[in-house]
């Protein structure tokens, strides 16, 4: 084998490397995008609602696994299950006293209360955490990096992609076999159905919130982990892309969720490994352009006449 052989097949192995270390970059940054966007899909299939509310909950849920820390210095899976409960309660909380009264309103008040409720929520932050970013103690997980061959995926990747995956299978284990969540489904399909059938719609609703808001907090608490740092307007971007990648997959389906958000996540990567930083948000969005032009129903999503 010739030098300039074996220099192009280094070279190649190289990028090949490379490729596949962007990858799994966009996998978990992917795997926090779709647990994220499974609360804006949840909340839509339910109650037809876009909850821009979710990213501060998401915010939220990342300041309370930082107080957890430095308060107690529990270990991470009791951090992740006290900041999940935490903003369940916040999530229903939410709900009752914002959304609830406007059930019956036009979408577009519910939908001006969600904007509304964001911003509530970044300064509400914004006054009791102040505007400096507070710095998540490294030893909420060793991070140690694992070497797969040539690869190397840091522990908070694997743990990102492993707990995203987890509580995916398990949302949707509990739509498809459960009570309450054959409950949603029903709700989902016909509200005024499901309550002549005995269904408990207002409860069904808040399961709903708190469940969403959970894994809002899970993707807070994995993206603050991942960045380091918690601060009031943590929520704005992840929020927004998580529900890019929900329109992407189909709002509204759970499946869609996940899969838009790997999809965004990978984009994301990509972008900014073989073009530029500058260029990744732009890219994400317009892709959101392109669904909503061309599939505004998104990958998984199917077209449905709506009665007038």
């Amino acid at each position: 084998m010739s030098l300039l052989q074996f220099y192009l097949l280094s070279k190649g192995g190289t990028t090949l490397i490379l490729f596949l270390q962007q990858l799994i970059n966009g996998l978990s940054v992917g795997s926090i995008y779709a647990v994220i966007a499974l609360g804006y899909t949840m909340v839509y299939g339910i109650i037809k609602l876009i909850n821009f509310a979710h990213g501060e909950v998401m915010m939220m849920g990342a300041y309370f696994a930082f107080i957890t820390v430095i308060a107690t210095g529990m270990p991470f899976i009791a951090v992740l299950v006290v900041s999940m409960v935490l903003a369940a309660l916040l999530g229903i909380t939410i709900e009752t006293l914002a959304y609830k009264p406007l059930r019956k309103a036009p979408r577009i008040s519910a939908l001006i209360t969600a904007i509304g409720m964001s911003l509530f929520l970044q300064n509400l932050a914004l006054v009791i955490f102040k505007a400096d970013p507070k710095v998540m103690p490294s030893d909420v997980i060793v991070k140690k990096p694992i070497m797969i061959g040539p690869l190397q995926i840091g522990t908070v990747t694997i743990i990102t992609i492993v707990l995203s995956i987890f509580f995916m299978v398990l949302l949707d284990f509990f739509i498809k076999r459960t009570k309450p969540g054959k409950a949603m489904r029903a709700v989902s399909e016909d509200k005024e159905a499901s309550i002549l059938m005995g269904i408990n719609v207002n409860r069904t609703i808040s399961i709903t919130f708190a469940i969403g808001s959970a894994l809002g907090a899970l993707g807070g608490v994995l993206y603050a982990i991942a960045y380091t740092q918690v601060y009031p307007t943590m929520g704005i971007m992840p929020g927004l892309k998580a529900f890019v990648a929900a329109v992407l997959g189909g709002i509204g389906l759970i499946p869609g969720a996940m899969l838009g958000g790997f999809v965004i996540g990978m984009v994301e990567t990509i972008t900014k490994a073989y073009i530029s930083s500058q260029w990744s948000d732009a890219i994400v969005f317009g892709i959101l352009i392109v669904v909503l032009i061309f599939k505004p129903t998104g990958i998984l999503g199917k077209n449905e006449r709506e009665k007038v």
